[in-house]
């Protein structure tokens, strides 16, 4: 089978973090790496997305010009993502002279296909620069929050999405000044053309793509496509390459996708087998702010150009926190991926081991220090390492460091080797359906079962009174430590190479792991050596306290300022059809009592008006079972039913969470109210 893998792009105004490698980078490595070893022919391309507005006002605030950033950017991603050894075939970018004729010969060919629609618009217009001003070259006061210093599309005090016609005393970025409003003409791709089609490709066709992807995509076709801008006035970009289109780029999301296709023509010349032979498996790794350009908006690129493959799918994650706090580049809020490698050489694998076990695969997840030094002294050091280290330890011990003949097998021998093949089959399993956690657990579990052999067998004691059964053992725990050192190479592929250095071997190819005979007897093992070292609590303790002081510094910042405002924004306007569609009712609690083994979780029986129904909610840290019973609630009653912890239940209890304690609030009247009145 043939493969093209994509990362996304980092835009090159910063450098990597641990959201990014969580999200994207290490599960798009561990795919390639397994696919490598499982023989298929595999290129897995990526680069610098090195045009857009967030350059161009970090260069301003420099001093210095865009190239100068995308530059300095560009080799300090390039730098750690190779340290950190991750497997692209290339790391390209968007500035280069390829990708520059690649992305404007795209563009012709659609201008000449008719594919795009000319738009005329009203924009905000800098008299003084003399230029029209971008989403980011706009700010003013944010009209949901109402803090000063919004951008153009974003508030970054509340979250809200905005649009710069929003925004109140709105103000140029570059001079200061109150632009005026002007006409601006851009080409359009008309996305709406392709809605029939999207439909059936991913609704009908891709069923299987994880639900945050699939449902995402299922919200914007259901809401309707619209005409999608492909180019806009800027003087950093990729120039529109039509006569009289002066100071018009393309705009980054049209031109940056493309890089994926300019990065593998820079690869190699046979780029075409990987893009447009239909035996070619594409898979796009992404985070979820970017699910609905590459399975909505590339691949109506890629269809209206015609004669490209569309991705087979796109395993996009949630996003990662730190420390309970989401990660935020531009308040320091991160753990960079360069600061990382310096401050723990060597340990790149223990990065990527704990950032697979917490990846956020179905919902955000939260990354902690203490939790790193957990996954590293309780599972690398005390279940994988010292595995391998008591095996290769005793051979050298009692056989000078060969592999011991083995006599016949008891049936805990065979039944122990036979289990590898079952661990084997479910890491397969979950990589092919981009399941990353779990297949690390399973990986790990050759290592337990590894553990609980030796533990078990005993070969320190048995050495005393049978020394062939004692080499029979060993034989097949350093059978299992040569399937582990397959089994690893995705996951925490340095530490394969070490393992694979101490048994004396060459990479092994993926379908011999669980062979009972790996390793013949005889055969001469390398130098034990710890595989990883336990990570003490002042190193850890170093890293809270850096973000312990990013943390004050904010928060006497906000102090000094305006109070920082809790309140959620506004959520995406819905039409009133979508609020008819809620029966909310008002209910009454029967019965209450704690879901066992939860902190959380509280079982109620609620008297709906229209039946007595078992709802489960989340409010068990918030309110007694005394003093839910007997109490009124407000319930969406047509909610679809799900199992939470064994109980089915069927409704949500719908509370107000207040904005500066958390604590929930019911939002039910006082007043006695007939059990089934409608909520409108």
């Amino acid at each position: 089978m043939r493969y093209l893998i994509t990362s996304a792009l980092p835009y090159a105004n910063g450098g990597v973090h641990i959201g990014h490698l969580a999200g994207v980078y290490i599960p798009s490595d561990i795919y390639t790496r397994y696919l490598r070893l499982r023989g298929h022919d595999v290129i897995h391309v990526c680069g610098s997305d090195e045009h857009g507005v967030p350059i161009t006002l970090k260069a301003k605030a420099e001093g210095v010009t865009p190239q100068d950033i995308v530059d300095r950017y560009n080799k300090i991603i390039g730098d750690s993502f190779r340290e950190f050894g991750i497997a692209f075939d290339i790391y390209s970018r968007t500035s280069s002279e390829t990708h520059r004729e690649t992305a404007s010969d795209f563009f012709k060919h659609l201008l000449d296909k008719g594919e795009f629609i000319e738009q005329t618009s009203e924009q905000y217009f800098d008299t003084e620069a003399n230029q029209f001003l971008a989403d980011r070259y706009i700010t003013g006061d944010c009209p949901k929050c109402g803090a000063s210093g919004a951008y153009g599309d974003q508030c970054e005090k509340c979250g809200s999405t905005l649009s710069p016609m929003e925004l109140k005393s709105p103000k140029s970025a570059i001079s200061g000044s109150t632009p005026e409003i002007r006409k601006t003409k851009h080409w359009y791709l008309p996305l709406d053309k392709h809605e029939q089609f999207l439909k059936e490709w991913i609704l009908e066709g891709h069923k299987e793509w994880k639900p945050n992807v699939y449902g995402q995509c299922k919200s914007w076709l259901d809401g309707g496509l619209q005409p999608r801008a492909v180019s806009r006035d800027l003087d950093w970009g990729i120039p529109v390459p039509v006569e009289g289109a002066d100071g018009k780029v393309l705009y980054v999301w049209f031109d940056a996708p493309i890089g994926y296709i300019s990065a593998t023509k820079d690869l190699t010349p046979e780029w075409e087998t990987y893009w447009k032979d239909p035996e070619t498996k594409m898979v796009h790794f992404i985070g979820k702010d970017n699910i609905v350009f590459h399975c909505i908006v590339f691949p109506a690129m890629l269809r209206a150009h015609g004669g490209y493959n569309l991705p087979e799918n796109v395993p996009a994650n949630e996003f990662l926190n730190l420390e309970g706090d989401k990660i935020s580049t531009s308040r320091g809020w991160a753990v960079w991926l360069d600061e990382y490698l310096k401050e723990f050489e060597g340990k790149q694998d223990v990065l990527r081991y704990a950032l697979c076990a917490t990846a956020p695969e179905t919902k955000d997840n939260d990354f902690t220090w203490k939790d790193f030094q957990t996954r590293n002294n309780s599972e690398l050091v005390a279940i994988l390492g010292n595995f391998v280290n008591r095996a290769l330890v005793l051979i050298g011990k009692y056989f000078d460091g060969k592999v011991p003949t083995r006599d016949d097998l008891t049936q805990t021998d065979r039944d122990t080797l036979s289990q590898i093949a079952t661990f084997r089959a479910a890491v397969e399993k979950n990589l092919e359906t981009y399941h990353f956690r779990e297949a690390l657990f399973e990986m790990m579990n050759i290592a337990r079962l590894g553990n609980k052999y030796l533990a078990d067998e005993e070969p320190w004691k048995v050495i005393k009174t049978d020394e062939q059964r004692t080499a029979t053992i060993l034989n097949v725990a350093v059978q299992i430590v040569a399937s582990l050192s397959i089994a690893m190479e995705p996951f925490l592929p340095f530490s394969a190479e070490k393992l694979r250095k101490m048994l004396g071997i060459e990479k092994i190819e993926w379908n011999r792991l669980g062979d009972d005979e790996l390793l013949v007897v005889g055969h001469s093992l390398g130098k034990a050596e710890l595989l990883f070292e336990k990570i003490e609590d002042e190193v850890i303790e170093a890293q809270v306290a850096k973000l312990t002081a990013i943390r004050q510094k904010r928060d006497e910042e906000a102090a000094a300022g305006e109070p920082e405002s809790r309140i959620e924004p506004q959520k995406a306007t819905i039409e009133y059809d979508d609020f008819a569609k809620l029966d909310i009712r008002v209910g009454k609690v029967l019965e209450a009592e704690l879901v066992p083994k939860t902190d959380k979780l509280m079982k109620l029986t609620v008297d709906t008006g229209i039946d007595v129904r078992t709802i489960v909610s989340g409010i068990a840290q918030h309110f007694s079972v005394e003093q839910m019973v007997g109490r009124q609630v407000t319930v969406l009653v047509n909610l679809a039913p799900r199992k939470m912890r064994g109980i089915e239940s069927e409704g949500m209890l719908l509370f107000a969470s207040d904005a500066d304690s958390g604590k929930l609030i019911n939002v039910t009247a006082d007043a006695e109210i007939t059990a089934g009145s409608s909520v409108n």
